[in-house]
């Protein structure tokens, strides 16, 4: 064994040695690939193979793409010897809903440039023969898709990877990773000796987590029981070699030929966890005992659609596990706080399919500093610390699972693993009839149902398809009362970093595309940005004193902003850079949304303080006391009023900023304060006509303001120009990432623009993701 090496990808599946194949063609020679078995000896030697780019997922849907131009590359080399049959693919509409959601995703696959039809059942029928026009609805046909053996293809970048230099060790587990005390990786250490390297890929599959271990970083992923089964062929009904792969959502199950019998697996709606302590190292090339009446479900679901199958005579039923990420996404790139090293694993039923194009993706960041493709929802930084609770992400995997082919409506909740985080406002929302969401683990109001009591919201959308939400009308009633009165939200999920230390405003500075250097009290509106001058993160900045700041950003955003800058941090020995502390307070304070024309007379009758224009401009922050209810002097709302109650005030932070397009303020303070500051304010606001109200108003406001909203109106991929954030770039204010790149696109024409698109008389049913 080599003792020193560029980089090591630990893991010998598809994904690792599509990794090292993609690095060696990059240049990179200087590079191993260690297997604590034989290759293919994990999660890709059971695999089905199926191969599709139809996702509901743009960027799966890229990545994909490449795959099978990677796969049709390598047969035209070396034939049917690599085992991928390009036969097509049927994905069938059995309901009416379905058929509905077939065509929402087909607009987007077109509009990404995909080879896809909607086709009659008709024609559904002469494609795939045996299957009953039974409750079939229509079909999307896409002739680039097909299955793959995934021995052959993993070989096959193996053996490419070795003639180009890499080289392959199998029967070599690793034992543990070294770190220098800066945080860097230095050293592999396996059962076979070590290995000197900068750079180690994580591509360990069910393992991965495992690998994570030693380095500190938390991976989360689940197994699961996947299970199909193979059938003799049936006479007078075997498959040619030709067919097409099946799938019927609906039905849960996948059909696909395998030596002119049948291969049928699925999705259950109850399916099984294995393993979620962790995956023994000596579980190698091994399956789990067949699960029989868990398979049961999708026999049947199976024979509605192919009659014949009941006629089959069945091989073996295989029970192999898959390892599941919390929402069903990979996880990819470098972990912040441990330099050089990379994770490529949570394929999630994906591996196949997504090999080749996770494999480049993972070289490009290793080689060039970040990829060519905007993956930012497979960023392994995304995940918060919560998702160290293994049963917590067991429940969302399960969940994951159960949906994959079970259409799941885009206002439906997660109805699993609920509870994890709340606001210590959760019982007084409750009260008022909060239906609350999920998002990122914590539970949050959708909106109020007065009257009714409080509830957790979940598959809310089913009973109505694809039809207007009943809750449509209290979310319009939320909006005017924010609109044309008050409103009060609670924002205690939004995430809260304190940046400290001598080094802070310098970071930052560096990070922002906007001027972060401004005095003590100021709020600062601005993007971190990549050095494409794509848009990483989407916040707001506080700046608490000279060296203390509070940035701000989404619920679901946290873990990757601060995971952002803590990978610019800077680094020891050499660096003299001043030193920088970055601390999550999320659960240190409660934040509240005060928000509409009569928010200024609210806020002054429960603080002493002056909250007028003239004393508390717009985009500055400062601690303000809040007691109980304050009768103020009629005609005098801004003169100093005497408080009702002697209490001591609750120290507030009070920032003037809305994301709703109205005066107000978000307000933080302790947790502990969260229900006397919140009926305070309920209280004040009774004579203005105050609401409680929820997330879905707010997302309506802001889109009515023209807001935008990070990861879906805007991603990676596109520049403060683009999305008409221009007036946040500050050129002039010194070097920052992503500043040539803007430098370079300022003043020229933009090829695109994210615009706002009103309906005048129409009234659809939008929900995101729609091609215009």
């Amino acid at each position: 064994m080599q003792d020193q090496a560029r980089v090591v990808v630990i893991g010998g599946g598809i994904t690792g040695c599509s990794i090292l194949y993609h690095l060696a063609k990059m240049g990179w020679t200087d590079v191993a690939l260690v297997e604590k078995g034989e290759l293919t000896s994990g999660t890709t030697f059971h695999s089905v193979g199926l191969v599709s780019q139809f996702r509901t997922s743009s960027a799966l849907m890229r990545l994909q793409n490449y795959s099978i131009k990677l796969y049709d590359s390598l047969k035209a080399e070396m034939g049917d010897e690599l085992g991928w049959y390009k036969v097509g693919s049927l994905r069938l509409a059995s309901s009416e809903n379905q058929l509905k959601n077939l065509k929402r995703q087909l607009s987007r696959a077109r509009a990404l440039g995909l080879n896809v039809d909607l086709i009659s059942p008709a024609e559904a029928r002469r494609i795939f023969p045996p299957m009953s026009d039974e409750s079939l609805h229509g079909a999307v046909y896409i002739p680039d898709d097909g299955y793959l053996e995934p021995n052959g293809i993993t070989t096959a970048l193996a053996q490419r990877a070795r003639q180009m230099g890499a080289r392959v060790y199998t029967n070599t587990r690793v034992t543990g990773i070294e770190l220098s005390p800066a945080g860097e990786v230095t050293k592999v250490i396996t059962d076979q000796g070590e290995i000197k390297t900068g750079i180690v890929v994580n591509a360990a599959g069910q393992w991965a987590p495992r690998i994570g271990e030693m380095v500190g970083a938390t991976l989360p992923m689940t197994p699961l029981m996947h299970q199909f089964i193979l059938t003799k062929p049936i006479p007078g009904h075997e498959l040619p070699r030709h067919t097409p792969v099946v799938r019927d959502p609906d039905n849960l199950v996948y059909i696909r030929e395998e030596v002119r019998g049948y291969l049928v697996g699925g999705f259950e709606h109850n399916p099984k966890t294995w393993s979620v302590d962790g995956v023994a190292w000596d579980f190698t090339q091994s399956l789990l005992p067949p699960e029989w009446e868990l398979f049961d479900e999708l026999m049947q679901g199976a024979m509605r659609r192919v009659p014949v199958l009941e006629k089959a005579e069945i091989i073996k039923l295989v029970n192999g596990p898959e390892a599941i990420t919390p929402d069903g996404a990979y996880l990819l790139g470098p972990v912040p706080g441990r330099r050089g090293f990379y994770v490529a694993a949570g394929m999630s039923l994906n591996g196949i399919a997504g090999g080749g194009g996770v494999g480049r993706t993972l070289a490009e960041w290793v080689v060039e500093g970040e990829p060519s493709e905007d993956v930012h929802e497979f960023n392994v930084r995304r995940f918060g610390p919560h998702f160290a609770d293994r049963q917590f992400c067991a429940e969302r995997a399960r969940e994951i699972y159960k949906h994959y082919y079970f259409i799941r409506y885009p206002n439906d909740e997660n109805e699993w693993g609920r509870g994890m985080r709340k606001s210590a406002l959760y019982d007084r929302l409750k009260a008022l009839g909060a239906v609350f969401g999920e998002k990122h683990g914590w539970e949050r109001v959708n909106y109020f149902d007065p009257g009714q009591p409080g509830r957790q919201a979940g598959a809310d959308q089913r009973p109505v398809g694809w039809n207007r939400m009943p809750y449509f009308d209290r979310m319009g009633e939320e909006h005017a009362a924010a609109r044309e009165r008050v409103a009060l939200f609670d924002m205690s999920s939004f995430n809260k970093i304190d940046v400290r230390g001598p080094g802070a405003p310098a970071l930052l500075n560096r990070l922002a595309d906007n001027d972060i250097d401004k005095p003590v009290g100021s709020l600062t509106y601005t993007q971190f940005l990549n050095t494409r001058g794509g848009i990483e993160a989407d916040l707001t900045i506080a700046r608490l004193a000279d060296d203390h700041f509070r940035v701000t950003t989404g619920t679901a955003f946290g873990a990757s902003d601060m995971g952002w800058m803590v990978m610019h941090l800077p680094g020891a020995g050499a660096d003299s850079r001043p030193p920088v502390q970055v601390r999550d307070v999320t659960m240190d304070y409660t934040c509240l949304g005060l928000w509409g024309p009569q928010a200024r007379a609210v806020l002054q009758k429960v603080t002493p303080d002056d909250v007028s224009n003239e004393a508390f401009p717009y985009m500055t922050a400062r601690h303000i006391g809040i007691v109980g209810a304050i009768q103020a002097k009629v005609g005098a709302i801004h003169e100093s009023p005497v408080p009702a109650i002697h209490e001591s005030p609750v120290q507030t932070l009070a920032a003037r900023v809305s994301y709703v397009g109205e005066l107000g303020w978000e307000l933080y303070f302790p947790v502990a304060h969260a229900v006397k500051v919140w009926d305070a304010l309920l209280t004040a606001g009774a004579e203005f006509g105050i609401r409680p109200a929820g997330y879905k108003a707010l997302d309506t406001l802001r889109l009515e303001k023209g807001y935008r909203a990070w990861s879906s109106d805007m991603t990676p991929a596109e520049t403060p120009y683009e999305a008409g954030l221009g007036f946040c770039v500050r050129l002039n204010k010194g070097d920052f990432i992503g500043r040539e790149a803007l430098a370079k696109a300022k003043g020229k024409p933009l090829t695109r623009k994210l615009c706002v698109v009103t309906f005048d008389g129409a009234d659809p049913n939008l929900y995101g993701g729609e091609a215009v």
